[in-house]
């Protein structure tokens, strides 16, 4: 079977140079076993892919998109902190914020976009717990923010 880093070249996809923060502040921590991730936004090529509000000017479609996204790049910050992807024993949390229009409330539907990526790349080690939580607004008017924390090696 192949590794985390194979899944995803098999996918199509490959890591990202680390986002560079927007604060103050480190894209991952580790602690003991564990490797705790910065809220990650959907950059691309280190500017947003979309921006607005999930249920106005963003289609949820396109938001989980943008998880997705952010989901790719909280891998690279673990990567890059670890030594590459095939360190991840196993996913444990996802948090995932969604900048919401106010009658919107499909937010678990959008992070699936993260999460779907995390069991593509690590199997039933990517099963994680999780929680999807609506938000007024994000940083440079982001539609979507992911973190996540995983057990490395």
């Amino acid at each position: 079977m192949s590794g985390p880093a194979q899944r995803l070249a098999d996918l199509g996809l490959e890591l990202p140079p680390v986002a560079a923060p927007v604060a103050s502040y480190v894209p991952a921590v580790r602690q003991g076993n564990l490797v705790h991730t910065s809220g990650q936004l959907p950059l691309v090529g280190g500017a947003l892919a979309v921006t607005g509000k999930v249920g106005a000017a963003v289609g949820p479609e396109q938001a989980a998109d943008a998880a997705r996204t952010c989901a790719l790049n909280a891998l690279a910050a673990v990567a890059d902190l670890v030594g590459g992807l095939d360190q991840v024993v196993r996913v444990v949390r996802v948090t995932g914020f969604v900048a919401s229009d106010p009658g919107f409330t499909g937010q678990p539907a959008v992070v699936n976009g993260a999460s779907d990526l995390l069991g593509e790349v690590f199997g039933d080690a990517g099963r994680h717990a999780r929680s999807a939580v609506g938000v007024a607004v994000l940083p440079l008017d982001a539609p979507v923010e992911v973190e996540i924390t995983v057990e490395v090696r």
